[in-house]
C-alpha cells in the first residue's frame, strides 16, 4: 500500500474508532490565568501609540474568559504587540496557511507554476476552508517539506500534527506571526506571497469574523480562522490576518481556547481587532463591526475527526524522501 494510501486508512480509520467519545463544547474554563492581561506594546517612533494600544488591548480582555495569545505588528510604526506569544495551541483550520506557503514555496523551490493539482486543491483550501483539499495536499507535501517549509520560515515553535491530522498541528502567536510575515514582507522566501495574500482576502462571507472586526473602510483584510472543539479546552477559537491598504501594513494573530462556545472566543478576538484597528487607523470610522452572534454556527471547522479523544496519539508519521 502506498503510504499516502496508508495514511489516509488510518485517519479514516480513528474517525471510525471514536466516534463514541463524546466532545464537550462547553468545557470548564482553565483556571490558568498567568499574565495573559498583561498585553504589552512597544515602539520607538511612536511610544505614545504603543503605550494607548497596551492600555486600549487590556480593556478589550478585560472581564473575558479563557485562555488568549496575540501578536500585532505595524511595519508604518514599528509598532510590536505580545501577549503569552509562546504558549502553544492547537492550530485548527489556520493550519491551512501552512500548507498554502509550503505549496508555493515547494513549486518555486522546483522552479514551475503551481500543478493543476495545487492549484485546484489550494484556493478551496484557503477560500471556503475545504478540508478535503487540505488533507490531499498535506499527504501530498509529508512531514519532512512542512517542518523543513517552518525552518525557513522561522517558526520552530510550530509541530506539524501526525498524519492526515493537520488540524492538530501545534503552534504559537509567535510563530502565527512569522508565517504571515512571509506573506506580507519584502523581501521574503516566497516569490508568490501575492498569490497567497490574494486568496485570503477571497475567504467567503460567512468565515470573516475575527481580525477585520473594526476594519476601517479601505483597508483590505487577508485572513484565516480555525474554530475547533474539544473535550479538554473547550472551542478553540483562532483569527490570523494581514491588513494592507490606506498607506497601512499590519498584522493580527489571535490565538484562544478555553472558550465555552465559539461565539464567545470570536467576541473576544473581535474585541481585540477593534482596540487594534481603532489605534492604527485612528480618525477613520470603522467599516466593519462586530459579528452578529447569530451568524456564528457553533460547528467546528472539521479540522479534526469527530469524537477524535483529546489524549489519543499516533505514532511519529515516519520520514521518507520528499526532496525537501
Amino acid at each position: 500500500m502506498a503510504p499516502h494510501t496508508r495514511r489516509t486508512a488510518l485517519v479514516a480509520a480513528v474517525a471510525a474508532s471514536t466516534l463514541l467519545v463524546p466532545i464537550s463544547a462547553a468545557a470548564a474554563v482553565s483556571d490558568d490565568r498567568s499574565g495573559r492581561r498583561a498585553a504589552t506594546c512597544r515602539s520607538a517612533r511612536d511610544p505614545e501609540l504603543a503605550a494607548r494600544m497596551s492600555k486600549d488591548l487590556r480593556a478589550a480582555l478585560s472581564s473575558r474568559r479563557g485562555t488568549v495569545s496575540l501578536a500585532v505588528h505595524d511595519d508604518n510604526s514599528d509598532l510590536w504587540c505580545a501577549l503569552d506569544g509562546a504558549r502553544r495551541y492547537d492550530s485548527a483550520s489556520v493550519a491551512k496557511v501552512l500548507i498554502m506557503e509550503t505549496v508555493l514555496r515547494r513549486a518555486q523551490e522546483l522552479r514551475r507554476h503551481l500543478t493543476r493539482f495545487e492549484a485546484r486543491n489550494v484556493r478551496p483550501m484557503i477560500t471556503s476552508s475545504d478540508n478535503g483539499a487540505a488533507l490531499r495536499l498535506w499527504q501530498d507535501l509529508g512531514h519532512q517539506r512542512l517542518q523543513s517549509y517552518l525552518r525557513k520560515a522561522g517558526a520552530r515553535s510550530t509541530t506539524p500534527g501526525p498524519y492526515g491530522l493537520w488540524g492538530l498541528t501545534r503552534t504559537t502567536a509567535a510563530d502565527q506571526m512569522r508565517l504571515l510575515g512571509v506573506l506580507s514582507k519584502a523581501p521574503s522566501i516566497l516569490r508568490e506571497r501575492a498569490r497567497g495574500l490574494k486568496l485570503m482576502s477571497q475567504v467567503r462571507p460567512g468565515q470573516r469574523w475575527g481580525v477585520p472586526a473594526g476594519r476601517p473602510r479601505g483597508v483590505v483584510a487577508h485572513l484565516k480562522n480555525g474554530w475547533l472543539p474539544r473535550a479538554t479546552h473547550g472551542w478553540r477559537v483562532h483569527s490570523v490576518g494581514v491588513f494592507t491598504g490606506a498607506g497601512r501594513n499590519y498584522r493580527i494573530v489571535a490565538l484562544s481556547h478555553d472558550n465555552p462556545t465559539m461565539a464567545y472566543g470570536v467576541r473576544t478576538i473581535e474585541r481585540i481587532a477593534h482596540a487594534v484597528h481603532r489605534g492604527l487607523n485612528k480618525g477613520r470610522a470603522a467599516g466593519t463591526d462586530y459579528t452578529p452572534e447569530s451568524e456564528i454556527s457553533e460547528q467546528s471547522d472539521g479540522s479534526v475527526p469527530e469524537g477524535l479523544p483529546d489524549d489519543f496519539e499516533l505514532p511519529e508519521e515516519p520520514s521518507h524522501d520528499d526532496g525537501a
